[in-house]
């Protein structure tokens, strides 16, 4: 509108990526229709990965599983772990590839549903299958572990579920795009992205998410980050330090 030239222009493009960016990662994106330029922000690839797998893709016709893209020129092992959750394949060779669980995952989700008696045909008579069952013993048995085991249960429940239909929008502080505007002491407001052994990362509306270390969660000791946050949550957290060279935020949520 009439004021975009009051508005920092580099500034104002940041913004914008670390909206698309978290967008991406939240709601995941479709390899056989996403554009490069929306694949570059799927965490692990590069505008130059992103060209690379749309050349393939138009080449191949289309993605038949997330495992065709180790085919890609740049794409090793570990940029296949990075980006592989995130992008999906409708209609493949492999169901899972259509939902939020990674492929490292696979074999314990199908073990778990084996333990379950359920086949992903048939994923909503997972709650019943459930009932009565010890989900810290299944957890260790599939080796997935609980919290990934939780999430893998959301995903065959609801596999078609777009993270973006039950979170409320969180209002970031204005002004606050880049590390150079985070300032020691100052109070925020974030979305929990991820919650992991040792604390829980918060998404300020930056590139980077800030980090809340387990030990700054609560006022009190709380034995797993989950007792006290899940993802999804809107949280007011105060900045301990700005590592700018490592581009890490650490957060607390202490009362002082």
């Amino acid at each position: 509108g009439m004021y975009q030239h009051d508005v920092n222009p580099k500034k104002l493009n940041e913004s914008l990526e670390n909206v698309v960016e978290d967008v991406v990662n939240s709601v995941g994106v479709d390899l056989n229709t996403a554009s490069p330029s929306l694949l570059q922000y799927v965490a692990g690839l590069t505008k130059s990965t992103a060209e690379k797998i749309v050349a393939l893709r138009e080449k191949i016709g289309r993605f038949m599983s997330r495992k065709q893209l180790m085919e890609v020129d740049g794409i090793g092992q570990q940029t296949f772990l990075q980006c592989a959750g995130f992008l999906k394949v409708y209609d493949g060779e492999e169901p899972m590839d259509a939902m939020f669980i990674h492929p490292e995952s696979y074999e314990g989700t199908y073990s778990l549903l084996e333990k379950l008696n359920v086949s992903l045909k048939n994923t909503e008579l997972i709650k019943l299958a459930l009932k009565n069952k010890n989900i810290r013993k299944i957890a260790e048995e599939t080796g997935l572990g609980e919290f990934t085991m939780k999430d893998i249960l959301d995903s065959l429940e609801k596999p078609d579920r777009d993270i973006r239909d039950s979170l409320d929008p969180v209002i970031f502080k204005k002004g606050v795009v880049n590390l150079d505007d985070i300032k020691e002491g100052m109070m925020l407001q974030g979305k929990v992205t991820n919650v992991v052994d040792f604390g829980a990362f918060v998404d300020l509306g930056l590139k980077n998410d800030g980090l809340v270390h387990i030990s700054h969660l609560a006022d009190k000791f709380i034995k797993h980050p989950s007792d006290v946050v899940s993802v999804g949550d809107n949280v007011s957290v105060r900045v301990l330090s700005v590592d700018k060279d490592r581009g890490r935020v650490s957060l607390t949520m202490k009362s002082r």
